[in-house]
């Protein structure tokens, strides 16, 4: 039986001292393997981008490009971002950090405890998302299938060891969460390992449309509109479920419903 892939991470601090801490640490559990460190942001961004980490231990305070503009760079590029743990000497940046979505946040000087705190958060995230593997013939289905046309009437993606497949009438709608997208479809949640971006490509643009940044809704199941300051709008679905919804989205909104009626 082939040993269980490890948790590759990777470490990006502009201190040697702060890198070899979490070094020694992570030389520690057995479960993970370092991929590479970096120095500097720009380091950062390239490492992510080529060594595809399942998570990094990210310094905020660096010079020139700091850790959140490395999330902000490496997300732009449209790689498929890792779980993020900032790590700072400065906790005022810890609203911000979970703002861009980080798994963990570790305040300098942290213990061994913390550490493995942390690091529990990134395993049960991965448990989540990563199954045992899976049959090739299925894995060429699975891919055949992510690759296909929107015309397709399902979604097909690995969850827990399993292949799920999805009705794309059954979405009710699905959001970011976190380095992962929630998949709402009744009363069954699905979290996938992909980008809304990536998803949003496999949906039919009629029926399912992005109602901001974060969110993307199944037409059909909108029930109404309800106006919010500022020019935010609330959206109801059928099953009462509230969305909440951009002003910058509101007139594509409109023109589609329009066009459903």
């Amino acid at each position: 039986m082939a040993a269980e892939a490890k948790i590759r991470a990777l470490v990006v601090d502009d201190e040697a001292p702060a890198r070899a801490r979490i070094r020694q640490l992570l030389q520690t559990e057995p479960d993970c393997e370092i991929v590479g460190e970096c120095a500097n942001g720009r380091q950062a961004v390239d490492s992510i981008q080529r060594e595809k980490p399942d998570m990094v231990f990210l310094d905020v305070q660096m010079p020139r490009l700091n850790g959140l503009r490395v999330c902000e760079a490496a997300a732009a590029t449209g790689v498929q971002m890792p779980l993020i743990i900032f790590v700072t000497a400065y906790d005022e940046y810890a609203l911000k950090a979970f703002e861009l979505h980080a798994i963990d946040y570790l305040l300098k000087p942290f213990d061994r405890a913390r550490f493995q705190k942390a690091l529990e958060h990134v395993r049960e995230q991965l448990r989540r998302v990563k199954g045992a593997a899976i049959d090739p013939r299925l894995s060429a289905l699975l891919e055949d299938l992510r690759t296909g046309s929107k015309n397709a009437d399902r979604l097909v993606f690995k969850q827990n060891g399993r292949v799920i497949f999805v009705h794309r009438d059954a979405i009710d709608w699905i959001e970011a969460d976190g380095n992962y997208v929630r998949m709402q479809a009744g009363k069954d949640s699905h979290y996938l390992r992909e980008t809304l971006s990536g998803l949003e490509t496999q949906l039919p643009a009629e029926k399912f449309m992005r109602i901001s940044r974060s969110t993307i809704v199944n037409l059909d199941r909108v029930k109404e509109l309800q106006r919010l300051f500022y020019g935010d709008y609330v959206v109801v679905l059928q099953n009462g479920s509230r969305l909440n919804m951009s002003r910058n989205y509101r007139e594509r909104l409109d023109a589609l419903l329009e066009r459903t009626r």
